[in-house]
């Protein structure tokens, strides 16, 4: 790899936390401090040493850092401001802001997103990027070769790549059921039923209404792809994980159904909802609490 550029200055940033929180599949730590990262259909190498607040990025330049990677990893954004708001609610939040002060929300694309948490529905992270790249090899465009090796890296196939796929095509790519819903996909995008650059304009609920549309994509899937994918920060995905962690502090342990969490997470959140979701997710699953 080659040109290398420096993010310098950086608070809020963990490369690893970011990348370990459950919101990116398409990522490969190959060293304490590296990781490769397949995002944009670009491929990068990003270093950053522990307690660092400068990260290097290899295989990319200064113009592609502003117009893909600054925003991508959402560096404008002020996190001291949310941070500092969230952990004002109360010591359970200031507890995992302070655990996970390196997160960050990527910026990612709608269509891998969306395809993405399609095939995340009961199914563990390494099986989730096992099967987004098993998709991305068979139907894909070849990225590059690094250093000279056997390691093949593939672009996330277009809408238009990925519908030539058939079903048991897709099935072989280990989704199992959820090959007709990727079919589906593929389909309402192409005809324009749904066309995902018009959800960056919407409100959340047209948005997500929008998205669920597609067969397979429910209310916690549409939030995953409307927080990763359009920054809507007021939303707060609740899968099991988030869901344990919020009726163990909030809801003395009792169970309450994911409608409730919702309600509770837009009154007491807000518009920072999808911060605190991450915070929590992290938290709870990396210390394993109440599982």
């Amino acid at each position: 790899m080659s040109n290398i550029v420096m993010l310098d200055h950086l608070n809020h940033f963990d490369i690893t936390q970011i990348l370990e929180s459950g919101q990116v599949f398409r990522f490969e730590k190959i060293s304490d401090h590296s990781y490769l990262l397949n995002a944009k259909q670009k491929l990068i190498k990003i270093t950053q040493q522990p307690d660092s607040s400068s990260a290097i990025i290899y295989n990319t330049n200064i113009s592609e850092l502003d117009e893909v990677w600054i925003p991508y990893f959402d560096i404008d954004t002020d996190y001291d401001k949310i941070a500092s708001k969230l952990a004002q609610k109360d010591s359970h939040m200031a507890k995992a802001i302070d655990f996970g002060k390196g997160i960050r929300i990527l910026h990612q694309d709608p269509w891998e997103m969306l395809i993405s948490f399609i095939i995340s529905q009961n199914k563990s992270i390494p099986h989730i990027k096992q099967c987004i790249s098993n998709i991305s090899k068979g139907f894909g465009d070849c990225l590059e070769q690094i250093n000279g090796d056997d390691q093949h890296y593939y672009a996330f196939p277009t809408p238009e790549q990925l519908s030539k796929a058939t079903e048991e095509e897709l099935r072989d790519c280990k989704v199992g059921f959820r090959a007709p819903y990727i079919m589906d996909a593929c389909q309402k995008v192409l005809n324009g039923e749904v066309i995902l650059n018009e959800l960056f304009i919407l409100s959340v609920e047209e948005a997500r209404e929008r998205l669920m549309t597609i067969k397979g994509v429910g209310p916690k899937i549409a939030d995953c792809i409307l927080l990763f994918a359009y920054g809507k920060g007021e939303v707060f995905p609740t899968d099991v994980w988030i869901k344990r962690v919020v009726e163990g502090l909030y809801f003395e342990g009792k169970e309450v159904k994911p409608a409730e969490i919702q309600a509770f997470a837009k009154s007491y959140f807000g518009k920072l909802a999808g911060y605190a979701q991450q915070y929590l997710f992290y938290y709870g699953r990396e210390n394993a609490l109440f599982k």
